[in-house]
């Protein structure tokens, strides 16, 4: 199935188990806490990690996911009461009505074509306040991460809640021009059962996020190469853009 860890409710639990707190999340949250008191917007939310982080923070914070298990998740979790939680994508996103917005766990790499990608941006910058800021991370090409996507060095063991394990693997099925990665996970569980889920992923150049942010009518403020700080090309593999709303013209909707 396609993104199966979101949509199918055996592996949004697995998902939450391989995906605790960690660096990326630090980060995001550190950023946010910059502007304190303020209204974010988490897009593709999935089971709320960061989400409901950001609430606990003091920030009014809107979680928006298009996939209904994964929101499903979110809700059960103490303090999902703080979140407002919509299903749907960007299309979605109400003009004017946040300070930062976020887009983490690669979110953006998710948006493969260059329309769809120009669209989200689109959305983000009218739902953003003049000066406001979007804060997305996404994998660096030139890292070649997906060659690591293989049967022996992704094997891994994720420990379940309920004391259950799940073998899991990942294998590359595609790479297409060089930027567009298709993969499939693997995951077996104790009772037997095999699970996989494919997806797509665009991998995006340091020079291609900049002039589509700037299409968009985004000022890139900057761009790290990891969670701490680091230079493009010296930290984790990852391009991880701070950029800034210009003030546009925009028209005025709500959340349904």
């Amino acid at each position: 199935m396609r993104h199966g860890e979101f949509h199918h409710p055996r592996l949004v639990r697995v998902y939450d188990a391989e995906c605790p707190w960690g660096p990326d999340d630090d980060f995001f949250l550190a950023v946010v806490n910059e502007t304190p008191a303020a209204r974010v917007l988490d897009l593709g939310c999935g089971t709320g990690r960061l989400t409901l982080a950001l609430a606990a923070a003091g920030h009014t914070v809107t979680g928006v996911d298009p996939a209904g298990p994964s929101l499903a998740a979110a809700r059960a979790k103490p303090g999902a009461g703080r979140v407002r939680w919509i299903e749907g994508t960007s299309a979605v996103l109400p003009d004017r009505s946040f300070d930062v917005a976020v887009m983490t766990s690669h979110v953006a790499q998710f948006l493969v074509a260059d329309a769809d990608w120009a669209r989200a941006l689109a959305d983000l910058r009218r739902a953003l306040v003049p000066g406001g800021r979007l804060v997305f991370d996404s994998r660096d090409p030139a890292d070649r991460r997906w060659e690591r996507w293989n049967p022996v060095f992704s094997r891994r063991w994720i420990p379940l809640p309920d004391g259950g394990v799940v073998r899991a693997w990942t294998e590359v099925t595609a790479v297409e021009g060089g930027h567009t990665v298709s993969f499939t996970h693997h995951y077996l569980f104790d009772d037997g059962e095999e699970l996989l889920s494919s997806a797509t992923l665009r991998f995006r150049t340091e020079d291609e996020l900049r002039a589509s942010l700037r299409s968009a009518g985004f000022t890139v403020a900057r761009i790290d190469g990891g969670w701490r700080g680091e230079p493009v090309g010296r930290g984790d593999g990852e391009l991880l853009v701070l950029a800034n709303a210009d003030d546009l013209a925009v028209g005025a909707s709500a959340l349904p």
